[in-house]
């Protein structure tokens, strides 16, 4: 069974697997909304019919629909960790090539195919959770902790730092390929792609 979101996400953390299923099925309706009907239109409600489950269940784990959204980003960014990790398992330890690989390309995949991806992602499409987290930090949090090991780094300040900078560089520039085009435009993908190598050479070579 998939993991749920960390329980600072939710009013009451699931305790029994059949909670546990059903905190997934009510983020699933939500991210299903999220692409049909937007954010602005969401509402618990219709989440709970999608979901199947009693409106009492959805206020059971959620206040409002921008805890639900802060939590189904806070999912998003588990199964993206597991998807790095996943594709740096047959990798060569040190190689930060590929983990730069992995970590655009699983960004991409996920943008591409993820529901309600495209809105919520990791929290900075719309205003969710706490006005004073940032969604990139949270991410460069992630990354440190993922990849530090695989690179042989400390996870310190710095490298913390130095993955802050490439994931907001990295988002800004996927935001506008996918504005471009709908799949997002490979030109200025691989643009992306040549920046990251570039700052993260003169930092991790």
């Amino acid at each position: 069974m998939e993991r749920v979101p960390h329980a600072t996400s939710l009013r009451r953390a699931p305790v029994q697997r059949r909670s546990a299923e059903r905190l997934e099925r009510i983020l699933d309706a939500c991210a299903d909304l999220l692409d049909e009907v937007g954010y602005d239109a969401l509402s618990t409600r219709a989440v709970a019919l999608r979901a199947g489950v009693p409106i009492g269940s959805v206020y059971r784990f959620f206040g409002n629909k921008r805890q639900m959204a802060d939590a189904l980003a806070q999912r998003n960014l588990e199964r993206y960790s597991e998807r790095v990790t996943r594709r740096l398992e047959g990798a060569r330890p040190g190689d930060w090539r590929a983990a730069v690989d992995a970590v655009l390309d699983e960004y991409l995949a996920m943008k591409r195919t993820a529901p309600g991806f495209s809105l919520v992602d990791f929290g900075n499409q719309i205003p969710v959770g706490d006005r004073h987290a940032e969604p990139n930090h949270r991410v460069a949090d992630s990354l440190t902790a993922l990849l530090s090991g695989y690179l042989g780094r400390t996870p310190d300040e710095e490298l913390r730092r130095t993955f802050l900078v490439a994931v907001e560089a990295a988002d800004t520039l996927v935001h506008l390929a996918f504005r471009v085009a709908p799949q997002g435009d490979e030109a200025i993908i691989a643009e992306t792609r040549s920046l990251l190598g570039a700052y993260l050479a003169r930092v991790l070579d």
